[in-house]
């Protein structure tokens, strides 16, 4: 191998080594959710037995223990702060993690594989919140969060909206003239679906826009792009394209803040408001559900229908509207939406986004 090779794999090392080490710090931030103390001497000493054990070859024992001992004293750190925990899917990049990053400064992201895990997560309190995309202004509802929130006891905690700008990437060096094929979660190629067609480029779905910019680092398939968050370019040391691919300027997507309780009392009042529910099937109860809302003049600003899985042939809706629960005509709204409805479901009050 020659010398630029060498320096090429020692790079690819390093950057798996803080990956693997990022993921560590994640987990030991996840075990702080299931033990009382942050000091366990006993478990320590364990840790450190068995990587000295692993030492083979040029490592020597001492050496992996005195790089372990760091390792372990920055857990503790870490464990201290106990920083609240905000699960989002995906990898790390993702544009839910952006999300999450801006709901709440201070939060530790935690990738998840899918959106039922997010959600599972916070049910179970191994997670202090969770951030999940509900809608694209291009690309219209997310319905797999859609039904989630059907079938859950989560509430709304809060919302963001943020501009999703997405980039073409290769791996360095690539020749742009030979690609073929690019990868990206189903939403993001639709969100560019022009571009795509003009560049004559295969679209091919992937489970997350930061997973394909990852798998492209990871497995490097020929004559293959990715499209992804500018950030991605950073965390997976990938050549930026071209920016701004999607197909209009404006799009961006509404995420939902989930908890297992409503927003603490304390917290800044809610000024906006969501429910599902479904009806009996009788002409104009629609109707009659919407003009509860409109004789108070409440305004509502997303109103969504999914099928109910359990119950074939019937639908829930869903249904967003400004307003505090805490002002009267809000309060007599609901009332009256629940008695008209044969399945309720009050999401949240929360203070609503700003638009990006």
């Amino acid at each position: 191998m020659e010398l630029k090779e060498i320096r090429a794999l020692i790079d690819t090392i390093d950057y798996e080594i803080v990956s693997l080490l990022n993921r560590r710090m994640e987990c030991a931030l996840r075990l702080k959710k299931l033990k009382t103390d942050v000091v366990q001497t006993d478990r320590e000493r364990q840790v450190i037995e068995h990587v000295r054990s692993y030492s083979r070859n040029l490592l020597q024992p001492d050496f992996t223990e005195r790089l372990y001992t760091v390792i372990i004293g920055e857990s503790r750190r870490m464990q201290q702060e106990s920083p609240m925990l905000i699960g989002f899917q995906g990898e790390h990049g993702a544009y839910s993690e952006m999300a999450a990053q801006t709901f709440g400064p201070g939060f530790a992201t935690i990738p998840c594989a899918g959106f039922q895990d997010v959600f599972s997560e916070v049910e179970t309190g191994q997670l202090d919140l969770g951030i999940v995309p509900v809608e694209n202004s291009l690309e219209g509802a997310v319905t797999e969060v859609n039904d989630l929130l059907g079938e859950t006891r989560l509430h709304i905690a809060g919302e963001v909206k943020i501009p999703i700008h997405h980039c073409l990437m290769v791996l360095p060096g690539t020749d742009h003239r030979t690609l073929r094929a690019v990868y990206s979660h189903p939403q993001a190629l639709g969100q560019c679906r022009d571009f795509i067609a003009r560049s004559r480029l295969e679209a091919r779905p992937f489970y997350d826009t930061a997973g394909a910019a990852k798998m492209l680092r990871q497995e490097r398939p020929p004559a293959t792009a990715v499209i992804a968050s500018r950030l991605c370019a950073d965390l997976y040391d990938l050549e930026i394209v071209q920016e701004d691919i999607e197909d209009h300027a404006s799009n961006a997507t509404r995420f939902v803040a989930l908890s297992g309780e409503p927003i603490p009392v304390g917290q800044e009042e809610g000024n906006k408001c969501s429910i599902i529910f479904s009806l009996a099937h009788r002409a104009g109860e629609l109707f009659a559900m919407l003009k509860i809302f409109s004789d108070r003049d409440i305004n509502i600003t997303r109103i969504e229908s999914r099928p109910l899985r359990r119950d074939p042939g019937s639908y829930a809706f869903f249904l967003d509207f400004e307003g505090s629960d805490r002002d009267r005509q809000v309060i007599e709204a609901l009332d009256a939406a629940k008695e008209r409805s044969k399945t309720f479901k009050f999401l949240g009050c929360y203070p609503k986004s700003r638009e990006p």
